[in-house]
């Protein structure tokens, strides 16, 4: 009997509900026209889809006709008790599922908040859909600029940038955003970066509160971080934490990132001000322009059951374990390094002293002024931090200023191609590093076969062994390596990236002025109308752009509509279009580059105001 009490009290109320329906078997009258999972046992190929991924969740398919199950759209039944069971273990006064990512999280606060003509502030190192709900809502941006290493890591925006005198000169020399009355109405940050960086929320809502409607913080890599007192102040919303007098905090998070969601599985949370309140109706309308009439209902109970894991004590302990293991992968690949590394091996980035065990101390996280290991230079103290979980690895043959080796050079792009073939993928890959996160998924034995499978890259490299050996699928695809072996393809690489001295250009060209001539919902507007031209590389500088730039890696917007070229950003795309066609299959990928082939040449053009 105790048993099954205990069993019983488990399931969060949606989870509970949805199997409590699919347990029932009622017929289904409504879409999707599987039926439970029906039609698929009417087709062999329907039965190998039904085999592969089960009854349950076929059951457990349905529409909002099904009303034990409660509205997603109106927040009403188990749907909404599940969502105030997630506010109160993420401490937010409101919080909302999101089926859609953390991209139609960012759109529901920005339409909730934006209208036509408002000034907003944004850092510039933000999704590429903040940029699009700047173009949605018809907002002027004003940008607040981070910083940036030559490892081609975006660092912190530095504090001096959020002061209030700072964002007021910015405004008044905006062409366009100088010509409009009243504060802006919304800050996004991104909290974490991608590689990790955190602000102290405190210190920018102290700054703020008032001056700006709403502080937005975009946490789709953070939703841990309410859960361990490591992380302190340097999350958005958590236990006992001060209200903003007058600005509103909202906080959009990632659940299938860092914790238990299926993809883009979302949510957002509300901390009410003390003298402003969250008015639901007007927010749900603003919801309701970005959330399907056809939920995936597997979704809503991933995101109910992955908060009701984090529910203390549980939530606790899984964060520990992950920062746990990713600090022994640290220090395990130190000791590789001790051990093994006396003529080259692999560097995580972080820190340079690191306690023999434990999880360590928040300070020891902390970014300081000068310190070489980060590249950001004068960093105000106590505003920044790097958050253990995220690991960049870093690839011999560049340093922090940006200088390359003279000897050798092994591009990361090779490596991540290696560790593919070995059954490990990583999340992001740039010219000498590659990002992993620890997330509460990740065990000792995987990262174990990652150590492994850098140890024996080190192997097949200092051997020089051919690459159709090591990276026989690779070849596969691209003959021309076949007799090539793993160092000469990395040195060829490596000779390249230095000839075009490629670290310096890309810092440059993320931290170049970038020119706004026109608003970017007007510029995208163009595009629709087809009032563009369609212009090749070599003649972009001065160009107005009408569509988003976006290089991967490292995946953030270099330009947005209404921006003009620039010298720099042509220097490399250049750069970009010459590589792509010495070294197929280690493509610079360009979101907004139309590539076209022309006379037998792949030739690049970007579409721009006409």
């Amino acid at each position: 009997r105790e048993a099954k009490a205990y069993l019983d009290s488990l399931p969060p109320p949606f989870f509970r509900a949805l199997t409590h329906y699919a347990a029932d078997g009622s017929y289904s009258w409504h879409c999707p026209g599987h039926s439970g999972g029906v039609a698929f046992l009417k087709s062999p190929v329907g039965q190998m889809f039904h085999q592969f991924f089960g009854e349950n969740m076929l059951r457990a398919d349905v529409c909002n006709a099904v009303e034990e199950l409660g509205q997603l759209l109106d927040h009403t039944g188990p749907v909404a008790a599940s969502e105030r069971n997630a506010a109160r273990i993420f401490h937010s006064d409101h919080l909302f599922f999101v089926t859609n990512g953390t991209s139609t999280s960012n759109k529901i606060v920005w339409h909730s908040t934006v209208a036509p003509g408002d000034i907003v502030i944004v850092d510039r190192n933000c999704h590429k859909s903040i940029l699009h709900a700047i173009m949605m809502t018809g907002a002027i941006p004003v940008f607040l600029m981070p910083t940036r290493n030559n490892y081609g890591i975006i660092g912190p925006i530095p504090k001096s940038e959020f002061k209030w005198a700072n964002i007021k000169k910015k405004i008044a020399a905006h062409p366009f955003a100088s010509k409009v009355k009243g504060k802006p109405r919304v800050l996004t940050i991104t909290q974490s970066t991608y590689d990790g960086i955190l602000y102290n929320v405190e210190d920018i809502k102290e700054e703020l509160d008032g001056k700006i409607d709403t502080l937005h913080f975009d946490e789709a890599w953070l939703p841990h971080a309410a859960f361990h007192d490591f992380y302190g102040d340097y999350h958005a919303i958590g236990a006992d934490r001060p209200r903003c007098k007058e600005s509103m905090v909202f906080s959009t998070q990632s659940t299938h990132k860092l914790l238990a969601g299926l993809s883009q599985a979302s949510q957002i949370l509300v901390q009410d001000a003390e003298n402003n309140k969250l008015d639901r109706d007007v927010f749900n309308e603003a919801y309701l322009m970005h959330t399907s009439t056809s939920p995936q209902y597997s979704i809503i109970a991933s995101c109910d059951v992955a908060a009701a894991m984090m529910e203390e004590p549980g939530g606790t302990a899984l964060v520990e374990e992950s920062i746990a293991e990713a600090l022994d992968f640290r220090r395990a690949m130190r000791k590789v390094d001790e051990e093994w590394g006396a003529d080259w091996w692999f560097k995580v980035w972080g820190p340079d002293d690191l306690s023999e065990e434990g999880i360590e101390e928040r300070e020891a996280w902390m970014l300081k002024a000068g310190e070489r290991w980060h590249g950001f230079g004068n960093l105000a103290e106590g505003f920044n931090m790097l958050d253990p979980i995220k690991a960049t690895i870093i690839t011999p043959g560049l340093d922090v200023d940006g200088d390359f080796a003279d000897d050798f050079g092994i591009p990361a792009a090779i490596v991540t191609k290696f560790l593919a073939e070995h059954g490990v993928i990583v999340e992001k890959c740039g010219l000498y590093s590659f990002f992993i996160m620890f997330t509460i998924g990740i065990t000792k034995g995987r990262w174990n076969t990652l150590v492994t499978a850098l140890q024996q890259f080190k192997d097949d490299y200092d051997k020089n062994q051919p690459l159709w050996k090591v990276l026989p699928e690779f070849v596969v695809k691209h003959p021309r390596y076949e007799r090539m072996g793993l160092r000469d393809l990395c040195t060829q690489i490596h000779e390249v990236y230095k000839a075009a001295d490629v670290a310096r250009l890309t810092t440059e060209m993320y931290l170049s002025a970038m020119e706004p001539a026109m608003r970017p919902s007007d510029a995208f507007a163009k595009m629709a109308h087809r009032e563009i031209d369609r212009v090749p590389i070599d003649d972009l500088e001065g160009r107005i752009t009408a569509v988003l730039l976006t290089p991967y890696p490292p995946g953030i917007p270099l330009l947005i509509p209404g921006e003009r070229f620039n010298r720099t950003i042509m220097r490399y795309l250049q750069f970009a279009r010459d590589f792509n066609e010495r070294f197929p299959g280690f493509e610079t990928d360009i979101h907004g580059l139309v590539k076209d082939v022309q006379d037998g040449k792949v030739c690049y053009f970007v579409d721009c105001v006409r």
